[in-house]
């Protein structure tokens, strides 16, 4: 006679969430095949919790006060599993996974709280329509915005050098100014003015000018002086391709190449972008290989 179950059998525990796969349109690879196998899950737990937090601040039709409100809660989510903490019911497939990756990795929950302080930004200066009066104050928008992810993939690879932290925060700045000036007609209407002020007063412009979307030989140079001030940057952080090794390596060759082969259409547009999006395209993926093996 076979015996009877225990009355009270060990729970099962439950399966970790599976990150949240890229569903955004991107101009980079995100934890692609190229990533090592190893750190694919951990890059990609990483990206869900910034594309979440980007878009709780961004999409659908929250009030800003709504927004902030859930930015904290996510907040304090993050602390409380980076303290150990089971996640909560609300984002248990942004949280589970960043907590395993947290654990394993420990990751530096600085760089992770300065990306939600650039969404808080973002939301606050959506709300008011309040421009950057000049590249020093973008600069720093991008040092929370953007540089935390460079320094965390960095982090796992187990790069830490101040060189190689610099020249990935210069990819990483150059990426986001890269999307600004590719959004320039998305953002435009909806208020969100990341040309610096100095910039456009420097070129007789105002941003009711810009609003208006009507091409002038002004507006073409100011694109232009923007497109190429991100290309510096990039041009500046690209040797880091040479630091990391095998497939990191490459997979970031192909984000630079992919960064400039967007500022390549810029330029093709000339001013053009203020009415219309350059996108990469899926024929331009020759042209990014032929030129991240040349690096």
């Amino acid at each position: 006679m076979p015996l009877d179950p225990s009355p009270n059998p060990a729970p099962v525990p439950p399966k970790p969430a599976a990150p949240l796969p890229v569903t955004h349109y991107e101009n980079f690879p995100v934890a692609s095949w190229l990533c090592p196998p190893a750190l694919r899950a951990p890059i990609a737990a990483i990206y869900a919790f910034a594309r979440t937090a980007d878009d709780i601040a961004d999409e659908g039709d929250a009030a800003p006060s709504q927004r902030l409100e859930d930015l904290d809660g996510f907040e304090t989510e993050l602390r409380a599993v980076a303290s150990g903490v089971a996640p909560g019911a609300r984002w248990p497939e942004v949280f589970a996974p960043l907590a395993a990756t947290i654990k394993s990795h420990a990751l530096p929950l600085p760089l992770l709280t300065d990306l939600l302080s650039a969404f808080r930004q973002d939301v606050e200066r959506t709300q008011s329509a309040e421009p950057y009066a000049d590249r020093a104050e973008l600069l720093d928008y991008c040092r929370r915005s953007a540089n935390p992810v460079g320094r965390l993939l960095l982090h796992l690879y187990g790069v830490n050098d101040p060189q190689a932290l610099a020249q990935s925060d210069a990819i990483c700045t150059a990426l986001q100014l890269i999307n600004f000036w590719q959004d320039l007609s998305v953002d435009l209407p909806r208020q969100r003015w990341y040309v610096p002020q100095t910039d456009a007063t420097a070129l007789g412009l105002r941003a009711e000018d810009l609003l208006a979307q009507p091409r002038t030989p002004a507006s073409d140079r100011l694109v232009a002086e923007l497109a190429g001030w991100a290309r510096r940057c990039m041009d500046e952080g690209a040797p880091l391709v040479h630091r990391l090794p095998g497939r990191a390596g490459w997979e970031l060759r192909l984000v630079v190449q992919g960064g400039l082969r967007v500022l390549d259409k810029i330029d093709a547009l000339h001013g053009a972008c203020l009415s219309q999006r350059p996108r990469i395209r899926a024929w331009d993926a020759p042209l990014l290989l032929v030129r991240a093996m040349a690096m």
